[in-house]
């Protein structure tokens, strides 16, 4: 089983809505850097039983996670709670998502910013991108006490965040991403927490048995997207952390670029143009919930461009993109 070009950018959707917190009990004079290596750390080496929320417009979706750290590996069990029965293993960077009513085991690689991480490069380069201000009045989220932080863009290439992180173990306990006008344009945060828990072997097992099910892993393959002719330029503050090609359902293959600036994430997906094909997304800007999506056709391929950043981004970063037809070898 290979996953739709609608379901990949569903669930894009959905882990870049996991990854979008900060926050730590630091005192202000502290750096925006060790702010947030400290909410990452705490998000890795601590071990935790809770339920968070995710709301993005209208929409709300609500996920138990439990979290063990040895010292050396962690391992981490999230049960989704509404909507279709969904569970995701993870044992460090490598994700079981269970599909009961498929029968399916979808094995892939996973990065490290999903909730309560956030993370993808050195927190010293975030600072380049924007400033981290940390309040003095805690706040109070899942009953319990917590920093807020601020995390403001430099520039208009990239949303805000308020973050609430709390006091005693500096774990990431909310995160609201904010637009220019300071309007929330998603968020998450744990409705209830239990941090320090003892976590039993059985408390990361599946609800189902899985033995006879299909397993499936997800195919792609690294890849130098200059070499093929393509030359993309990253908003300021953004660099490539993933270039492969991967199929989807119809097994065609399709390039995909991932930018990040340390926080935010902006996908670039390549594949040929046909075009008897009907599932394309009108030429221009469309949106997604918190999703900017922009298309566009260059040369006889067709791009889709998607991201929790501003439209404008989108729009100044799919414009610019150039391709060069490379010569087969003879």
């Amino acid at each position: 089983m290979e996953l739709s070009r609608n379901q990949v950018l569903k669930r894009i959707s959905a882990w870049l809505a996991a990854g979008l917190c900060v926050c730590a009990s630091v005192a202000q004079a502290q750096s925006g850097a060790t702010v947030l290596r400290q909410i990452q750390e705490a998000a890795r080496q601590l071990n935790y039983v809770g339920v968070y929320a995710y709301q993005q417009g209208d929409h709300i979706q609500s996920s138990r996670i439990t979290h063990h750290f040895d010292g050396k590996q962690e391992k981490e069990r999230i049960e989704v709670l509404d909507g279709a029965p969904r569970e995701y293993l993870r044992t460090d960077d490598e994700v079981q998502c269970l599909m009961p009513e498929q029968k399916t085991v979808l094995r892939e690689r996973q990065r490290g910013d999903r909730f309560p991480g956030l993370l993808r490069i050195d927190p010293q380069s975030i600072e380049n991108n924007y400033s981290v201000s940390v309040g003095a009045v805690p706040l109070r989220v899942a009953g319990r006490p917590c920093q807020p932080i601020e995390v403001i863009p430099r520039d208009a290439h990239r949303y805000g965040y308020r973050l609430c992180a709390d006091t005693a173990s500096s774990l990431l306990l909310k995160a609201q991403m904010v637009d220019e006008r300071g309007a929330v344009v998603e968020q998450i945060a744990f409705t209830q927490i239990e941090i320090g828990a003892a976590i039993s072997e059985a408390m990361l097992m599946p609800t189902w048995p899985t033995k006879d099910w299909q397993t499936v892993r997800t195919q792609h393959q690294k890849i130098d997207l200059t070499s093929l002719g393509w030359r993309v330029t990253p908003p300021p503050g953004y660099i490539s952390t993933s270039e492969v090609t991967r199929e989807f359902a119809d097994r065609k293959p399709v390039h995909q670029l991932v930018l990040s600036d340390g926080l935010a994430t902006i996908s670039i997906f390549i594949e040929p143009y046909l075009s008897e094909r009907s599932e394309y997304l009108p030429q221009g800007a469309a949106q997604s919930g918190s999703v900017n999506i922009y298309g566009v056709r260059i040369a006889n391929y067709w791009l889709t461009v998607l991201g929790e950043v501003p439209a404008s981004t989108l729009e100044q970063l799919a414009q610019s993109i150039q391709y060069m037809s490379v010569a087969s070898p003879r």
